[in-house]
């Protein structure tokens, strides 16, 4: 046991410092995701390549391939299984429903369209490619057109929100489709785990045999756990938060979720179904309290170290040596991949209100694969239903469309409006009301913020601040949401008409008693009076008490 342990310190030592330094060098002068790097550490330092060197004082090397399914020990898969769940967790927490809802319209035509698209070429480009698959019912194929499926939403959302475009009719578009492709995509994970379990055949023969029955009833029980699950959470979910409040300790309230997500993660695994649905389950309930955005600042110093090391280590499971046979299929299956989201998403957008460069911005929007891919390969790999092959096809879809989509979709959204009409939308909220306050220079304006982001918060709102570029924060407390932008003139306050009064004033005795203490300190500087006396007291305490070694013989300057 100690040399199990000693030795799995040892690997996450190098996991943690090849993938930061890697995914700092791939963002920094790549200008890509720092997922590429944390995958491409992995492929480097993995039991495949360079892990497998013997090192002296190990008794081995310090990554051995391991017999079995998965080439790492279970000990470190484990910790990336952990990683997954924390991972899925924020995914859920990051869900915005409202937004999901108001756009629900455009964004299920989008979403599904998508996901059909790219599901069925992704299932038939395995049937009509793989000689080992001979039946579209096939896990494996069913796997590969899962994997197809999967958006990574928060690559998009980066790109729009660094082109203001979070708010576009577009932005809003992509991001109610990316929330409805999550959850699509989960549910069919659920439904091929299933198949492949009821199965239970000799995939590399082709020898499948599907009981509808069983598979109808894995559905039905997906569906089931999915919607009663979140229905429950979401119901629940706002009283237990307000219990743990009474604490006044948002590290215990981050903890206990942790433990929810992970409960509810074991929860899922014992009904048949993937871990990873039960942490989204249980982030997206909570995503709808006034906490959740201090439970992902909570999860992201886990997260920022944790989560690395799950990409590291789904970069090891690459075996270079198994690629060159299906390099071919790899990159045509890329190419399905991406080519049923931009006509999945795309056709539906055109159709619903959007003229060809709205279609084409929405299409590029919805590419980019990531965590999600990997997980479901990860899920595939580990219960034997694809095998080292088509789980390096799987890295491939996502190196490929990863590294194509964001600059496709920076090149797309130059020019004009996408839409047929115009409209402005703001994503997620009704701040329908702005109140202006208007403020001499950029210092008075951030000591004006600082003090009404405090007095909320001795109101016990929760403040998180949305854009790290500029000073944009939103306050959240039950159902009352406004956002507070700093800008160069004075704060803007952007609130709900049914929230206006109470807002107003608080934000006005903020106000009245800056004034008093600008007052204060007006009246400190005036000749004559006492604030005057007791500064002048006080350089002339200076002048008559000088610290050693300032004496000095010649004449005060005059």
């Amino acid at each position: 046991m100690t040399h199990k342990m000693t030795l799995l310190v040892l690997q996450l030592a190098v996991i943690l410092i090849s993938a930061k330094i890697f995914g700092y060098l791939v963002e920094r002068y790549l200008k890509q995701p720092r997922v590429l790097g944390e995958l491409a550490a992995g492929m480097i330092i993995g039991p495949y390549a360079l892990g497998a060197i013997h090192l002296p004082g190990l008794e081995g090397s310090l990554f051995p391939l391991v017999e079995g399914t998965l080439p790492v020990s279970p000990e470190l898969y484990g910790f990336a299984v952990f990683a997954s769940i924390g991972l899925l967790f924020i995914a859920g927490l990051e869900t915005d429903l409202p937004t999901f809802l108001r756009f629900s319209g455009v964004g299920t035509a989008v979403g599904l369209g998508g996901v059909v698209a790219s599901f069925s070429l992704g299932t038939l480009a395995a049937y009509l490619f793989l000689p080992s698959v001979t039946s579209l019912m096939d896990p494996a194929a069913l796997f590969l057109g899962t994997l197809s499926t999967a958006t990574s939403v928060g690559i998009t959302a980066r790109i729009l929100s660094e082109r203001r475009k979070m708010s576009s009719p577009e932005g809003v578009t992509i991001l109610a489709a990316a929330v409805l492709d999550d959850v699509v995509g989960i549910i069919i994970l659920a439904v091929v785990v299933g198949i492949a379990k009821v199965s239970g055949a000799d995939v590399g023969a082709g020898q499948v045999g599907v009981d509808w029955a069983r598979i109808g009833i894995i559905a039905a029980k997906a569906l089931g756990f999915w919607l009663g699950f979140t229905v429950i959470g979401i119901l629940v979910a706002p009283r237990i938060t307000k219990e743990l409040k009474r604490f006044h300790s948002i590290e215990m309230v981050a903890g206990v979720a942790l433990g929810l997500a992970l409960l509810f993660a074991g929860l899922s695994e014992m009904a048949g179904l993937a871990m990873i649905i039960g942490a989204y389950v249980t982030g997206l309930a909570l995503s709808r309290t006034d906490v959740a955005h201090e439970i992902q600042e909570q999860m992201h110093g886990i997260s920022s170290y944790i989560v690395p090391t799950f990409f590291c280590v789904m970069g090891m499971l690459v075996d270079f040596s198994v690629l060159p046979p299906v390099l071919f299929f790899g990159i045509v299956f890329s190419l399905l991949a991406m080519a049923g989201k931009l006509l999945g998403a795309g056709v539906p957008a055109l159709l619903t209100g959007f003229n060809l460069r709205g279609a084409l911005r929405i299409g590029a929007g919805m590419l980019p694969r990531g965590e999600v891919t990997l997980i479901v390969a990860g899920i595939g790999l580990s219960a034997g239903v694809i095998g080292q092959d088509l789980f390096g096809v799987a890295i491939m879809t996502l190196l490929i469309s990863t590294i194509i989509a964001p600059p496709m979709l920076v090149v797309s959204f130059r020019g004009g409006t996408g839409y047929k009409r115009e409209v402005k939308v703001v994503a997620g909220q009704d701040l329908a009301r702005q109140i202006r306050i208007p403020l001499p220079g950029g210092q008075i304006a951030a000591f004006m913020r600082r003090r009404i982001l405090n007095a909320f918060r001795s109101e016990e709102f929760f403040v998180t601040r949305v854009d790290f570029d500029r000073h944009i924060y939103r306050v959240r407390k039950d159902d009352i949401v406004f956002t507070v932008v700093q800008e160069e003139e004075g704060l803007a306050i952007n609130l709900s008409p049914a929230h206006e009064q109470f807002i107003r004033l608080l934000v006005l005795e903020e106000i009245v008693e800056l004034t008093d203490l600008l007052d204060g300190l007006k009246k400190i500087g005036d000749p004559g009076s006492l604030g005057s006396d007791l500064i002048e007291g006080l350089f002339d305490d200076a002048d008559d008490n000088p610290p050693p070694g300032d004496a000095s013989d010649d004449p005060p300057p005059q």
